[in-house]
């Protein structure tokens, strides 16, 4: 179970607050309730509380891990295994009543596709109710090898918000990659076009990009303008690179094909990182060789969006997989030895 963050709906009026938690987790006694305001884990507004206070439509109730209020198991969600219904309810890192937010593992598509079988992440979302009536939807997808932060809501009225605001690059997504080699300079952006390679395919089986440079688009009309900013946070002599990505469009495959198109193809992408690829670091993206993992190194680090109720801005941080968290061992790069948000003292 997770933290949750509850807003007081205008149907629930003005009312007490044991009352309140009570009516939405009836599995709670009220001797319960008492002792977590008591102890700080209710607050409301971020302030503590009791529980005879009272709360009105639009304040934010902060409620803690609940085991024991968990509505009484039923069937499980129709086609979806015990296994993968505990892996797709593991890889919640936060939710509310509006927003799921996800961990994905990586090779677990976002969606159903060519090729993609029947287990993905849209077709798991009936594990992922928690009480509600209707599946969350996916606002946005991340490719079947990457793996981070996925962002699902939970009513349709939030996903046209947060698909608005993605569209309108209201939200920031960081990514961390290893790259082969070290790009020069090493902080920049990448400004190819994108389109489709031909011959992929009657249902887009093996889909690849192309780039295209900037000053020959006109000569490419269904080419897509894409642009990556790029920081390197470490570098292991020439060999590899530790980037922070951060793809201001958002384009399918853009990160790897941007990457893959300066010379610097991410550390496992057998697709853009091939031996046909002019590549400036020692070795190929998809078999730098030694002890590194041959899986992709691309992982969707943090993400920044506006509530689209609350209003408060929030961030969101995934751990690394076990693949990637491997490779920083065995490198010695920490975390904590990079700041956060690289590309925010350059804006």
């Amino acid at each position: 179970m997770t933290v949750q963050l509850l807003t007081v709906t205008e149907d629930e009026g003005e009312q007490r607050l044991d009352k309140w938690l009570r009516r939405r987790f009836p599995h709670v006694t009220q001797g319960a309730v008492e002792k977590l305001c008591r102890t700080g884990q209710v607050r409301v507004d971020s302030a503590r509380v009791k529980a005879s206070d009272r709360v009105a439509p639009g304040m934010l109730v902060r409620v803690p891990p609940l085991p024991d209020a968990a509505a009484p198991a039923g069937p499980r969600p129709s086609g979806i295994s015990a296994a993968d219904e505990k892996m797709i309810q593991s890889a919640v890192l936060w939710k509310d009543e509006h927003i799921i937010i996800l961990n994905k593992p990586p090779g677990l598509p976002s969606q159903g596709g060519s090729g993609q079988g029947d287990r993905h992440v849209d077709g798991l979302t009936e594990a992922l109710k928690f009480g509600y009536k209707d599946k969350p939807k996916l606002v946005h997808r991340l490719d079947k090898d990457t793996s981070g932060l996925l962002m699902l809501a939970r009513t349709d009225r939030i996903a046209r918000a947060l698909s608005e605001a993605l569209r309108h690059r209201a939200a920031r997504k960081i990514y961390w990659a290893v790259v082969a080699g070290v790009p020069h300079p090493r902080q920049g952006s990448i400004k190819f076009g994108l389109m489709k390679a031909p011959g992929r395919g009657r249902g887009g089986e093996g889909e690849k990009m192309l780039c295209v440079h900037p000053a020959k688009m006109a000569d490419h009309p269904e080419a897509k303008r894409a642009q990556t900013d790029y920081f390197t946070l470490w570098f292991l002599g020439a060999r590899l690179s530790w980037m922070a990505l951060e793809p201001v469009t958002g384009r399918t495959h853009q990160l790897r094909a941007h990457m893959a198109e300066i010379g610097h193809p991410i550390l496992g992408d057998g697709k853009y990182g091939g031996s046909e690829q002019d590549n400036l670091g020692d070795g190929w993206g998809a078999a730098v060789g030694g002890d590194l993992s041959r899986k992709l190194h691309l992982h969707a680090r943090s993400l920044t969006i506006e509530h689209p109720i609350t209003k408060k801005q929030m961030t969101f941080t995934a751990p690394l997989p076990e693949h990637m968290a491997r490779t920083w061992k065995l490198l010695d790069w920490k975390e904590t030895d990079v700041p956060a948000d690289p590309f925010e003292a350059i804006r």
